[in-house]
């Protein structure tokens, strides 16, 4: 009897591991760049399309019953590698939407990934109405789907082999979307992406690029430098912008907020489409790794993440004294960001287009990234900053 408890105790915690690596990425995926475009338990950073009735069931977004439909990503992307597993019936039919409008039939606009071997011409692994994919099959069982898309060329693997290797150019950027045909069950899970193309802006050496701008009301300015390869700041308030400007992108950055104490958070944040020379304009995403009563759910000061005044984060992910990687998206007014490849904030600017983020104005012209110094407190090192402009 108790060889039996045993060897039914390892089952549960072998099941509980292996549900615990569901949805979820490595350190190392983390630190390279990718991102969770579902984290296993909501639908956040998605918008449910036509009438499909998603729900997440076991650390999967399953669609069942309701009308044909699909999900779309709140985040666009442009060059990036998806990967992604999905479960269908042998006779199941759907679909992942690849580089859609918002607007639009998602397969018209962009590229419909077949899930479907019915179809006369476009089976399973095939672009619909682009590109016939190598035979490829539904099993029944767990698939996997590996998507590379750089510019033109598109690169299909299904279950780890080639099935598509094409060119296209009719869509460079836009939603991804998973699809639900009435009748036809369709599940997905461990869905990620990481973005392509991003360029350092930082050279690790100098401050090459960036220009300091001064505080109004600071009496002791920041000291910034370079050590070791970190841009390295110090005091405060005051902050580094760069001399380029930049409307829709995506920024990735690897930050470490240098704490004193465990009670001691340093403040800061990264500004986007901010007005050249003027402190703190655009939209902030904040830099604070603190929360109350011991709960992540409840950042203070909206929270590492966050978008200031607007968007708190809805976890706080990041710890001090350790490098996290904050990933931001802007597109239009659509702002996604991740921390450590978790998704914290999925915000949309409902304000009317203006150049004043501060008075409420959705400000969607270019404008510089700045690194805040926030205080005399301040202490923090960045590296690794990377961005990719995304086509308008």
């Amino acid at each position: 009897m108790k060889t039996i408890l045993v060897c039914f105790a390892c089952l549960l915690l072998f099941h509980a591991q292996a549900r615990a690596q569901l949805n979820s990425l490595t350190p190392k995926e983390a630190a390279e760049g990718w991102v969770l475009l579902f984290d296993g338990e909501s639908m956040f950073g998605w918008t449910p399309e036509g009438g499909a009735e998603w729900r997440v069931v076991d650390g999967a977004l399953v669609a069942d019953r309701g009308e044909s439909g699909y999900l779309r990503s709140n985040a666009v992307f442009a060059d990036y590698i998806l990967k992604c597993e999905f479960r269908s019936a042998p006779d199941g039919n759907s679909g992942i939407f690849l580089r859609s409008a918002k607007l639009g039939q998602p397969h018209v606009t962009g590229y419909e990934l077949q899930i479907y071997d019915q179809h006369e011409k476009f089976k399973t692994g095939s672009l619909v109405n682009h590109a016939v994919a190598k035979p490829a099959r539904i099993t029944g069982g767990w698939q996997s789907y590996e998507v590379e898309l750089r510019g033109d060329r598109i690169l299909v693997r299904l279950d780890g082999k080639k099935v598509l290797e094409t060119r296209d150019s009719k869509s460079l950027v836009g939603h991804i979307g998973l699809q639900y045909n009435k009748g036809k069950k369709i599940e997905f899970r461990n869905l990620k992406v990481k973005p392509l193309g991003l360029a350092p802006i930082f050279d690790g050496k100098t401050l090459a690029g960036w220009r300091e701008t001064k505080h109004p009301r600071a009496k002791e300015p920041p000291t910034w430098s370079v050590r070791n390869g970190l841009l390295h700041v110090e005091k405060g308030p005051g902050q580094l912008e760069t001399e380029a400007t930049f409307d829709d992108f995506v920024l990735q950055i690897d930050i470490r907020a240098n704490a004193p104490a465990p009670d001691k958070h340093p403040n800061s944040g990264i500004f986007l489409r901010g007005e050249p020379n003027v402190s703190w304009s655009g939209y902030e995403s904040q830099i604070r790794n603190e929360y109350k009563d011991g709960d992540c759910t409840q950042p203070v000061d909206f929270g590492t993440g966050g978008i200031y005044h607007y968007q708190p984060a809805r976890k706080v992910v990041a710890n001090d004294n350790q490098f996290f990687t904050k990933t931001i998206v802007a597109r239009g007014r659509h702002f996604s960001v991740w921390v450590n490849g978790f998704p914290v904030t999925s915000w949309e600017d409902p304000h009317p287009e203006g150049n004043n983020v501060r008075q409420k104005q959705a400000k969607l012209t270019p404008g510089v990234i700045s690194l805040q110094a926030h205080d005399p407190t301040t202490n923090l090192d960045f590296k690794n900053i990377r961005i990719a402009r995304l086509p308008r």
